[in-house]
């Protein structure tokens, strides 16, 4: 199969280059276009390469729930790498491209920050943490994570302090959890008796992934079956890698002129 799908990117390849070759042929003959026709390159040029960037590289999402929370807050804008696990039909503009299964597949991480399609409706683009592995255990207790029979380390760190949109700022529990592999970041406990502090214990299925917000009581995730459930593989879009802008909501990127009081100037340019 791979190789029939490489075959016809081929030929498709050939026939468009063979086809702007004319093209260019035919108004190059023709001085007086010549003007236009510098123009009409580089404007094909250009969405060439914007197609080809956002396909197979990197694109840039906005942050418009605050499920991950201690990590990425509501109107972060960051780049999803999409070679990182390579390339499904999910990962595709408008899954145009039929692709069985994963190109180039590469598995994602414990810890890693990944955008998937939503395995419900394979359409809505969510952002969550990954957690459980292919066959691993996963339990929460009493707000503590378990995973296959052990307890994640959990410590204490600051409160996080939130502002609500009418101006008041608020407190929130924060703990920095440390995974099995290393990988160490912060969470959010706003109650310690939430809908999601107390699970049964999951098993993830093989090609599947357990995802969870840092969040934690504010987050539609895996520890929610019917909701969101297991994540095939299939329906990983990319790694959230990058934040590279961050307002405070009172300001979209292209706004110019309210950047002054709207970015977040301490959140831009940051891994993620």
């Amino acid at each position: 199969m791979l190789e029939r799908i490489t075959d016809f990117v081929a030929e498709a390849a050939e026939v468009f280059s063979d086809t702007l070759a004319r093209f260019f042929r035919f108004v190059t003959q023709n001085q007086g276009m010549l003007s236009i026709f510098d123009h009409v390159k580089f404007i094909i040029i250009v969405v060439l390469v914007a197609v080809v960037f956002r396909s197979f590289v990197v694109l840039p999402y906005r942050i418009t729930s605050g499920s991950m929370m201690g990590t990425l807050l509501v109107d972060d804008y960051y780049y999803v790498s999409k070679f990182s696990y390579g390339y499904s039909r999910y990962s595709m503009p408008m899954e145009l491209v039929p692709l069985p299964g994963r190109l180039f597949g590469r598995a994602p991480e414990r810890g890693d920050v990944a955008v998937f399609k939503l395995p419900t409706d394979n359409h809505t683009d969510y952002i969550k943490r990954v957690i459980g592995l292919p066959g691993d255990r996963i339990q929460v207790r009493r707000g503590i994570l378990f995973i296959n029979g052990a307890a994640v380390e959990r410590e204490r760190a600051d409160d996080f302090l939130f502002e609500r949109p009418n101006g008041e700022t608020i407190e929130v529990p924060q703990y920095r959890e440390t995974l099995p592999n290393g990988v160490s970041y912060l969470t959010l406990d706003s109650t310690p008796r939430g809908p999601g502090d107390f699970t049964d214990e999951y098993l993830v299925p093989e090609g599947h992934y357990f995802m969870m917000g840092d969040n934690r009581d504010n987050s539609l995730d895996s520890r929610f079956l019917e909701e969101v459930g297991y994540v095939p593989f299939e329906n990983f879009v990319g790694r959230a890698d990058f934040r590279f802008f961050s307002t405070n909501g009172t300001a979209h990127l292209w706004q110019v002129w309210r950047w002054p009081s709207a970015v977040r100037w301490e959140r831009i340019f940051g891994r993620v």
